[in-house]
């Protein structure tokens, strides 16, 4: 289907559109909500299903969106862990510690089953005026240069809707909105299977910690994953061969041998078991017109790292503040096509991570057999093998250096990947670390103060202002550049305990633009008011940008630093 000719003028009536009740369509719906929009969710299923562990581990940064829209108990109720541990055969070769950017007060990891995250978010979908129609199986899917509409398959008929916009939620098996879109889906498929239990038993030596096992005694030439879940519940993984048979090992006693091998004669019960195969797919296009498409339905990756539902909820808080902004008047054509070029690139990021861990775990040929062995051989003895070994690098941000809506800075260049369990230094592109913050309404921390529209944050006072005028400056340069909400804070004002300062470094006149989620959009000079109201067009897609170098060529050359 051809893209419509968009409109660029507001739509503030008809809803937006949400297809797919599961946690990326939730947090959509929940942060259009918070953002002054009528939202309607549509989903095949008649209700809730309870899915065992299935997307169970949950980073910092999708905690703290969660937390922002009232759902903190899933950080609380969680099971916090902070070690990552990797063995090979019987010897560890290391054990990562998760490391704590901007004093944060969410752990960095949580395990907690995906039923029960959707159990946490539903009650908020009806707090927030959040329309669901269970029972709503998408057929069709149209649009025009005002809108989308949406036919169904109801509980009685036919049921068309009408939307400005439409977020496609709708997995893997979503292909009904891809097929209309015209977009395709290509990508591998992993022969190997992989035997999911989840099991309740006392381990409590496991109790926070990853492991990782290659090559154990009891799975050999293959790879275990052990995650600890609440309710002393863990979930194991197992690498198993193409023609694996789950009813057999049930009935004639292997899977409980299977069992019995990793945790001894402790008593235990099987929770939830499945078979699974996985697949690294990434959508062509990730928007087309007016409908956007979200998580698995846009991207499939191994499991592995932790990237899945992680990065489903990154592309929701991408996607919802823009079409707010769209929606509202405050941006256009440039806006909205950014979240194909973010998100799409951070898709084939996670695609890439995944893919090179899948190729460590089941190497393709025998040079790879070969090279896999041999890293894990030396690095039982020798640590500068250790970084080497891959079991998955864990889910982080995806950090928009070379999007159209950034403005670099020379002085603070993006050094490229981190090691692992590392953040990068702050500069335009990356997240902004969370910290304590206090204003006139008390203390807080700086996140939520942050996703309120775009924010100022200023440095030292030049020589020879005073804040106040500095800050009206820097406050007036913005809002002769956009009508869109526009606050100012000096970061000497904000910061309760010098964390904020320790975290930027600000230097003396520089400012730094937020977005509304949160990532840094430039870092200019206070005293140029035309620098500051060019980062401010740029970061709402309003003024022309060169052209930018495509994924493989600019953000994914992060990817050949150390990881």
């Amino acid at each position: 289907m051809e893209p419509p000719a968009p409109s660029t003028a507001p739509h503030t009536t008809d809803p937006v559109l949400v297809l797919g009740a599961g946690p990326v369509g939730q947090t959509a719906a929940l942060l259009l909500a918070r953002r002054g929009l009528s939202v309607v969710v549509v989903d095949e299923r008649p209700g809730r299903e309870a899915v065992g562990s299935k997307a169970i581990c949950q980073q910092r940064d999708v905690l703290d969106v969660w937390e922002w829209l009232g759902a903190g108990r899933i950080a609380r109720e969680g099971l916090t862990w902070d070690t990552a541990r990797t063995f090979y055969r019987d010897h560890e070769l290391f054990s990562l510690r998760l490391s704590d950017p901007g004093a944060s007060h969410l752990p960095p990891f949580v395990n907690i089953s995906q039923s029960r995250t959707e159990e946490v978010l539903d009650p908020l979908l009806a707090q927030a005026g959040v329309q669901v129609l269970w029972n709503h199986a998408v057929t069709a899917l149209d649009q025009d240069g005002d809108g989308v509409e949406v036919t169904c398959r109801g509980p009685r008929g036919p049921v068309r809707l009408r939307g400005s916009h439409a977020l496609s939620c709708l997995g893997a098996h979503g292909g009904v909105v891809r097929e209309a879109l015209g977009v395709g889906f290509e990508g591998t498929s992993f022969d190997d299977r992989f035997l999911i239990c989840d099991i309740r038993a006392d381990l409590g030596r496991w109790q926070h910690e990853r492991r990782f096992y290659f090559d154990p005694e009891w799975n050999p030439g293959r790879q275990v994953l052990i995650h600890p879940c609440p309710g002393s519940v863990y979930r194991i993984d197992w690498q198993v061969p193409a023609d694996f048979d789950l009813k057999a090992e049930e009935e004639d006693g292997r899977l409980d041998a299977r069992i019995r091998q990793i945790i001894g004669q402790v008593p235990y019960e099987v929770v939830w078991r499945s078979v699974y195969s996985f697949h690294t797919r990434v959508a062509d296009r990730m928007r087309v017109g007016r409908v956007l498409l979200l998580g698995d339905n846009a991207h499939l990756v191994a499991p592995f790292g932790a990237r899945g539902l992680n990065s489903g909820v990154c592309d929701a808080e991408n996607a919802a503040w823009k079409i707010a902004y769209v929606k509202g008047g405050w941006g256009g054509e440039n806006l909205l096509e950014s979240y194909h070029t973010e998100r799409h690139a951070a898709a084939l990021e996670n695609a890439d991570v995944t893919s090179a861990t899948m190729r460590f775990l089941v190497p393709g040929d025998e040079e790879e057999q070969r090279v896999r062995t041999t890293v894990l051989e030396r690095a039982v003895t020798d640590p500068a093998y250790h970084h080497r070994v891959d079991s998955g690098r864990l889910a982080e941000p995806f950090w928009y250096t070379d999007s159209g809506l950034t403005t670099p800075c020379p002085d603070r260049p993006f050094g490229g990947r981190p090691p692992r369990g590392q953040m990068p230094t702050p500069c335009p592109g990356v997240l902004v670390p969370d910290v304590p913050v206090s204003t006139d309404r008390g203390p807080g921390r700086l996140r939520p103060l942050l996703r309120e529209g775009l924010t100022l944050l200023l440095g030292p006072t030049p020589e020879g202002t005073t804040g106040q005028r500095f800050t009206e400056v820097v406050r007036t340069a913005a809002e002769r550049a956009t009508s869109a909400p526009v606050a100012a804070y000096r970061i000497s004002d904000l910061d309760t305990d010098g964390a904020l300062d320790r975290a930027l470094q600000p230097r003396t006149g520089q400012v730094w633009l937020v977005r509304p989620d949160a990532h840094i959009a430039a870092v200019v000079r206070g005293t140029d008011p035309a620098a500051v109201h060019t980062a401010v067009r740029t970061a709402l897609g309003t003024v022309p940008v060169p052209p930018q170098s495509s994924p493989a060529e600019g953000t994914a050359g992060a990817r050949t630093t150390t990881s």
